[in-house]
């Protein structure tokens, strides 16, 4: 049951680190993602006059098919926003010994960037037509099975 005044929101703008390492849970029928999104904060330093630059590395986890998603369409560098949520896991290294790690459980994923860094320029959630099809082609993609006899001179 969630708490109605409480909320375990994170959006990050930010750039993969490397490829997504995708794997299944056993018994194959669970796909998980796992890779790391770079932020980066530029603060200025009023009294030298200079600026710096600090990058926070993030630990995302992506599950199903937004899992496999990730595996087919993100590379090193491509720029992402991202909503999920924060969790907090505890397990036993090899020694023993109880860790704990907080990753960021991806919900949403969607591309940023300049348009020719990308795959394609889509949200994972909701496939858009291409940008360069007529306006009626994108609606109606079945009219030309409806021409098919015409010879086009």
């Amino acid at each position: 049951m969630r708490d109605k005044n409480s909320l375990n929101k994170v959006m990050l703008i930010g750039h993969l680190g490397k490829k997504p390492e995708l794997s299944y849970l056993p018994g194959g029928e669970r796909a998980v993602a796992k890779f790391s999104l770079a932020t980066n904060e530029r603060y200025f330093k009023p009294d030298t006059n200079e600026s710096t630059d600090r990058t926070e590395w993030h630990k995302i986890v992506a599950w199903g098919k937004l899992a496999e998603f990730c595996e087919k369409y993100l590379s090193t560098g491509k720029q992402i926003y991202l909503e999920g949520k924060l969790r907090t896991r505890k397990w036993q290294d090899k020694d023993g010994n109880q860790r704990y790690t907080t990753e960021i459980e991806a919900e949403n994923i969607t591309f940023l960037g300049r348009r020719e860094d990308q795959a394609e320029d889509q949200d994972h959630a909701e496939p858009k037509p291409p940008a360069d099809l007529p306006e009626d082609a994108a609606e109606a993609p079945d009219k030309e099975k409806e021409d098919e006899d015409e010879v086009p001179f």
